[in-house]
């Protein structure tokens, strides 16, 4: 699989909101920040990366599947746009290449030797510091 998976635009669906906090008298009048919402079931991205993204901790999917994210880092819209984007693809690579499988291993018969002798070692240490017998 590719390391790099593209998103159709037309599969992203933007809508300009006005942006919180300060900035001054233009705050209030311009819709400059970016809310992207983003169908992760309903996308063509291969299954094993939705299973992926949806399997995600993330509080920026909703329960049906929908990818919620405001961008509100600039002042124009263009640039709220293009970073609404750039965050999209980087969440979605996140999880483009599967993760590596583990392999159970076990311990080797001298690294057990190594830990007993160690814990016999560390039992007698201890049992001198008692009172002493009389």
């Amino acid at each position: 699989m590719a390391d790099w998976i593209t998103i159709d635009e037309a599969e992203v669906t933007f809508s300009a909101i006005r942006a919180q906090g300060a900035g001054g008298q233009n705050v209030n009048k311009v819709s400059s920040a970016i809310h992207l919402r983003f169908d992760v079931g309903a996308s063509r991205l291969p299954d094993s990366v939705k299973e992926r993204l949806l399997a995600l901790p993330d509080r920026r999917v909703t329960a049906e599947g929908v990818f919620v994210l405001k961008a509100q880092r600039h002042r124009t819209q263009e640039l709220n746009r293009l970073d609404a984007m750039a965050r999209l693809h980087a969440w979605v690579n996140s999880v483009a290449t599967p993760p590596k499988p583990r392999r159970a291993t076990k311990p080797t018969f001298a690294s057990k030797l190594r830990r007993l002798e160690s814990k016999s070692q560390r039992s007698s240490t201890k049992a001198l510091r008692g009172k002493p017998l009389d």
